[in-house]
């Protein structure tokens, strides 16, 4: 699964730059939890290829929901069963969309205790596969945008930490997964456990544990990071 998640300015204003051309316009919580505002990328416009920026909640509500929030968590989307789930069929063939991090958090179980764990790039930023959808009330007197992060089987890089991952994407990756017909096979090929970019898996203190903790003392290790090497393939 993927449950929290960094987004600071530094290094996510270059990852803006470069995919909509302005820095991140988002404030830094290095501790971004369900339910709580996040920037995405997406398209501006149906089947257009130019990409925007927009906030959006991080709990998917589907645009077909009775209310605004569901009463089951939407906070994620499994590869496996994306292209068949009601809440996320549509988005997923119609509404995928980017979600810019700096890195993500992730428990380990260790006996009785949960060991936290900072994902986050060697270098530069992390794009990770979602998906969004808009939701308006009856009288549409109320509107959502929201979005649900992608997770697949984890990497076997990674299994030490958890049996899931988010679906990370390197730049060509991306660029399929926002194109607007891409084809199935490629499609499928992106939810497949992998490593795009090089990581390192750092051991953090239970600090994070807390969503209301945002500084960066979210950030700080408590042991030596492990190097994870992107795939070849």
């Amino acid at each position: 699964m993927c449950g929290r998640f960094n987004a600071a300015d530094d290094p996510l204003n270059q990852v803006f730059e470069e995919l909509v051309g302005h820095p991140f316009p988002g404030e830094t919580n290095h501790n971004t939890a369900p339910t709580e505002t996040a920037w995405i990328i997406r398209q501006d416009a149906p089947g257009s290829e130019e990409l925007e920026a927009a906030a959006a909640t991080w709990w998917l509500t589907p645009y077909w929901s009775k209310t605004p929030k569901p009463k089951y968590a939407t906070f994620n989307a499994r590869a496996e069963t994306i292209a068949e789930a009601s809440s996320f069929r549509e988005p997923f063939r119609r509404r995928r969309c980017l979600v810019p991090v700096c890195g993500y958090y992730e428990w380990q179980k260790d006996g009785r205790r949960r060991i936290p764990y900072y994902i986050r790039p060697r270098t530069g930023g992390m794009l990770l596969a979602g998906v969004w959808d808009r939701w308006r009330s009856r009288d549409r007197t109320q509107a959502i945008t929201s979005f649900a992060i992608v997770t697949t089987a984890v990497s076997s890089q990674l299994e030490f930490v958890h049996d899931r991952q988010p679906v990370m994407l390197s730049k060509t990756g991306a660029r399929q997964w926002m194109s607007r017909d891409p084809a199935a096979p490629d499609l499928g090929a992106l939810l497949e456990p992998r490593i795009p970019v090089d990581l390192t898996a750092v051991p953090v203190s239970a600090y994070v544990g807390d969503p209301r903790n945002k500084e960066n003392r979210c950030l700080e290790p408590v042991a030596a990071g492990l190097a994870i090497d992107r795939d070849v393939h």
